[in-house]
């Protein structure tokens, strides 16, 4: 005589994949952007996967935001376990494995806002590539490329070489950055914290303050863009950087509060000619995602 066991329910993969995007960007609305839904059916799948393990696993807090609930916390890292097995599984089938190495260059600040997301998602799908990373300034990345020493450089408008192919992963302004503490925009002449090495950003900033007439200094100057960061936290000089998020201690000025207007900036993402490498075309494509997707967060109008 069989005795037939009852199955244990299967949990959907896709419903785990919605709770830990919620997760990791504390909105439904961001989360639903990542999958492609509307927010009213990401909802749907939360109360789903909540009426499925009978238990609440998020919570709205105060302006909206929301938090798990401590159901929702031991869930989210099993969830994710089984998310990053259930794609390994999934790729070896439909992906073709590979392997190598591939050289990536971004300057820091892109890096810092971009790589982590764009890393731990081709890992997941390509364990076997080794990706090595150099971070310099865009002018450095670009002549490393040229000289063979790099497959793929994410570097700013304006570096790209003459003639050459180049992905714009990224359009919109550049904004005056100050203190949230202090008052260096309030100095005259203008305190300014720039990047050297022929660095765009820094250009636009003069010339945008030399078209307006607005008395200047460049008081600090910095081998990156970051290195910048410092002294305007201090509170003795203002510099200029890409819309989104800041560190804390740092405020991205208001229109109305006296300097010039910027202009709007790319980031481009080069490819040594010649490489047809397949571990370059993945990480690309992986470095196009990532940065469509913080554009459509940050810039929804771009």
């Amino acid at each position: 005589m069989l005795i037939s066991m009852p199955l244990t329910p299967a949990l959907d993969p896709d419903l785990l994949r919605t709770f830990a995007f919620i997760a990791e960007e504390g909105s439904f609305t961001r989360a639903a952007a990542r999958v492609g839904r509307t927010q009213s059916a990401v909802s749907m799948q939360v109360q789903r996967l909540e009426a499925l393990l009978g238990q609440r696993l998020l919570a709205r807090g105060k302006g909206g935001a929301v938090h798990l609930t401590p159901h929702g916390q031991h869930l989210l890292a099993r969830a994710r376990a089984l998310l990053a097995l259930n794609d390994e599984i999934w790729a070896s089938f439909r992906e073709p494995a590979l392997s190598g190495v591939v050289r990536l260059g971004t300057p820091d600040d892109y890096a810092l806002r971009f790589l982590p997301v764009v890393l731990r998602r081709f890992a997941e799908h390509h364990p076997a590539v080794e990706v090595e990373v150099l971070c310099a300034p865009s002018e450095d990345l670009v002549a490393r490329l040229k000289a063979g020493e790099l497959d793929l450089a994410v570097c700013s408008e304006g570096h790209e070489p003459p003639g050459w192919s180049a992905t714009l992963l990224w359009h919109g302004p550049l904004t005056w950055i100050t203190s949230a503490r202090y008052t260096p925009h309030r100095q005259n002449p203008l305190p300014l914290a720039l990047a050297k090495n022929g660095c765009s950003w820094a250009r636009a900033a003069l010339s945008a303050l030399d078209r307006a007439g607005r008395a200047h200094r460049v008081a600090y100057y910095s081998a990156s863009q970051l290195g910048t960061h410092a002294p305007v936290l201090a509170g003795l000089a203002v510099t200029v950087g890409a819309a989104g998020p800041l560190p804390d201690g740092l405020r991205a000025m208001r229109a109305d509060e006296g300097l010039p207007v910027l202009p709007r900036y790319g980031v481009l993402l080069l490819q040594a000619p010649g490489v047809q490498s397949p571990t370059a075309g993945a990480l690309a494509k992986h470095i196009t995602e990532a940065f469509a997707e913080e554009a459509a967060r940050v810039l929804p109008a771009a």
